[in-house]
Formats: C-alpha cells, structure tokens, sequence
C-alpha cells in the first residue's frame, strides 16, 4: 500500500491537505457583490424571466387549443341546423375570442426570438388553423391560404397608454402595429388535422341524406393528398407522421362515395350512415386497402 494512501485503501484529496480555516477563509472572500455573483445573479433573472414567459404562452397555447376545439365542434352542427347562417356568425364570434389570445401571445413575443418559444405555442396555433379552415371550407369549399390566415393576425392598438408613458414623444402615440406569423409547419399540420373533421362532416352528410357533399370532399381530399405527396419524407417528421392518418381519412370518404354509388339507390337514406359507419370500422381494423 502506497504511503499517499490511507487505511481504507484511498487516496488522499489534495484539498483536504489544506488547513480548514483556510477553505473557510475562501468562502468569505466571495461577496455578493463581487462581479461573479452579479453575472450569476443576472443569468438567473434572465432565465427565471425567460421560464417564466414559456410558461405563460403554454397557458395561452392551452386556452387557444380549448377554443378552437369548441368552434369546431360547433361548425359540425351546421349540416343539421336549419339556419346554418347563425352557426357560422356564432363561429365568428368564437373565433375573434381566439385571435384575441393570440393578440396576448403576440404581445408576449415582441422582441423576442419566436422560434425560441415555438414548441410552447405550435399545439395552440395548429388547432386555430384547423379551425379557420374547416369554416373557411364550408363558407367557400376551398382551402384557406396561410397568407389569408397571417393577414387575420396583424393586430393594431390605437392606445399604447398601459405600455409608454404619457409623456412619451409624438411617435409613441402613432398606432403600433405587430402580428404573428403561422409557420409554413404549423399550416401543413393543421390542415392535415382539418381531413379528419372532413372525415366527420362526410358522416354527418351522409346521415342527413346528402349524397352529394361526400363526393366533394373525396375530390378536396384526393387534392389535399397529393399536395402531400409530393412533400414525402422531404418535409418535418411531423408531417410525414400525418400523412398516415390523411391517407386513412381519405380512404373512409372514398369507400363511403363508392358505397353511394354502388348501393345508393337500393339502401334507404336513413340507412346510409350505419352501413358507411359499419365499413369505416372495418378500415380502422384491417388498415388501408
């Protein structure tokens, strides 16, 4: 056993040849004034600020995602109501409610790097853009542009008084302009969610007897599908993972218009709906044709 070891077979640390005193000495020289404790003080406010704005528009993004479900969930009860024209005004109102939080999520990132916090709002701004669309789709039955929606998301305020002083210069005063821009990601993903709510709206077109909005959302589709081929595996894993799923919305139209076609005329229209139901489980059980 070597002398620099003691009897417990370990080595000695070369700092505990140091008097106590001394160490204790150390600690005292670091002041909380010094310039290091100042940088780290510093870093800390910078990264609790940072934490805690990421935490704010997850909030938002929530609050966002919750709305956005509700004004879809109403835009399918358009097929069935008799005045279609007051769910539309009524999914209207939802959605400024909605572009006012964005408004707030807006003014969270003025100044800052917006792909920095992006994870925390994406949930959030795919779920309005699916819903945009899908009422976009049943006003015009086209597909919304991501030029159209950004142009929904340029907000102004005539008042800056809750922000600048009152004594501030004749330029503070002029209206103050800033948006917030969906990401080309962001649209991909929510139009590729709006085929599944088309999906839905096909089933609902069907059991109310019409026969001819499923064979113009199996055209949009088909339109929407090979937009998305033609990205492949080129584009963000997250849209190659929703391809899938678009191809599978995609293939219960088909078989619902092709079961129109084929046995239309000799099923009842109250009928329709539990026979296409009956084969779109099918699907979902064997996978796609």
């Amino acid at each position: 056993m070597s002398g620099k070891e003691g009897s417990g077979g370990f080595r000695k640390r070369k700092h505990d040849n140091f008097p106590r005193g001394q160490k204790r000495e150390e600690k005292e020289n670091v002041t909380p004034s010094s310039a290091l404790m100042t940088s780290f003080k510093s870093f800390q406010l910078e990264l609790d600020t940072r934490h805690d704005k990421y935490e704010r528009l997850v909030k938002l993004s929530r609050d966002i995602t919750i709305e956005s479900k509700r004004t879809i969930f109403l835009l399918h009860r358009f097929i069935s109501a008799p005045n279609g024209e007051e769910i539309l005004n009524e999914s209207e109102v939802k959605l400024d409610a909605v572009r006012r939080k964005i408004k707030q999520v807006a003014q969270e990132l003025i100044g800052e790097d917006v792909y920095q916090f992006h994870r925390a709002i994406s949930p959030g701004l795919q779920e309005y853009v699916e819903a945009v669309s899908f009422q976009y789709f049943i006003k015009t039955r086209s597909l919304i542009s991501v030029e159209e929606i950004n142009k929904q998301l340029i907000f102004t305020a005539e008042d800056r008084e809750e922000t600048t002083n009152t004594t501030s210069s004749s330029h503070d005063k002029q209206p103050h302009t800033w948006s917030l821009k969906i990401t080309p990601v962001d649209y991909l993903l929510g139009v590729a969610d709006l085929t599944g709510e088309l999906m839905r709206l096909c089933i609902s077109s069907v059991g109310n007897g019409d026969i001819d909005t499923p064979f113009e959302l199996s055209q949009f589709l088909r339109q929407i599908y090979d937009g998305f081929t033609f990205i492949g595996n080129t584009g963000p894993y997250e849209v190659s993972k929703k391809l899938y799923t678009l191809k599978q919305s995609l293939a219960k139209v088909e078989n619902a218009c092709y079961t129109l076609k084929v046995r239309g005329s000799e099923i009842p229209k109250h009928m329709l709906a539990d026979v296409f139901s009956t084969k779109t489980e099918l699907i979902d059980d064997d996978g796609l044709p």
